[in-house]
């Protein structure tokens, strides 16, 4: 009679199944790649979620058939990624709503000036010297000269026209990029939407799949 003994270092067969198991699970995850479960992309390349309307069709256009599991975590994957691709559009949204009254601003103030100088007049204002402290100032502008912060403590002198331009260029390519950031925010948020539905779908097919297969193997 043979005996046969097992030293710590070997594998047992449930563990060498697992492993099995999960260098399969690897090759499938690998299958899914982004493509698989998106469709086309927007003017500035964010990707579509795909709908799936057929579960058991999609899973099966896989090799091997993609598990219920699987598939979840793929979109559940895609779902973080649109989520905080939202949270910097949301930050960038922002930035714009503060940004573009501030250029509006700035060119009516440039605008007013230039008036005044066509009018050979002078502008009286009040300047902060400290806080809650201003004083009355009279501002000469036969001269036509404006000096304007471009950031990063950088402020340079233009003459009346020149800082319009600037300002006004700067108002339509701002104008611009907010109505964009705006349009990719909603197609962003459906597909977020889009995403939670296919997960929930994906969900509620395993069950009725696993019931359904319960229910046969009981007759």
């Amino acid at each position: 009679m043979s005996t046969s003994v097992s030293t710590g270092g070997a594998s047992t067969a449930p563990e060498l199944s697992a492993a099995r198991q999960a260098e399969a699970d690897e090759e499938e995850v690998a299958n899914i790649s982004l493509e698989s479960i998106t469709e086309g992309k927007n003017e500035r390349g964010i990707p579509a979620t795909k709908f799936l309307d057929d579960i058991e069709l999609f899973a099966n256009s896989f090799n091997p058939p993609a598990s219920s599991e699987l598939l979840i975590g793929a979109y559940s994957d895609l779902y973080s990624k649109f989520k905080a691709y939202e949270q910097q559009l949301e930050q960038k949204r922002a930035t714009y709503q503060e940004k573009l009254p501030e250029i509006e601003k700035s060119i009516s103030l440039v605008r007013h000036l230039k008036s005044k100088k066509d009018a050979d007049e002078t502008v009286i204002t009040r300047y902060n010297l400290a806080d809650t402290i201003y004083s009355k100032a009279e501002v000469d502008c036969s001269q036509g000269i404006v000096n304007l912060w471009l950031g990063a403590n950088v402020m340079l002198e233009y003459t009346y026209d020149e800082a319009l331009e600037l300002l006004i260029s700067k108002q339509l390519v701002a104008q611009n990029d907010y109505k964009e950031v705006k349009e990719d925010l909603t197609f962003t948020r459906n597909q977020i939407i889009t995403s939670e539905v296919n997960i929930s779908r994906i969900y509620n097919w395993d069950v009725r799949r696993k019931r359904e297969a319960k229910f046969a193997g009981s007759k």
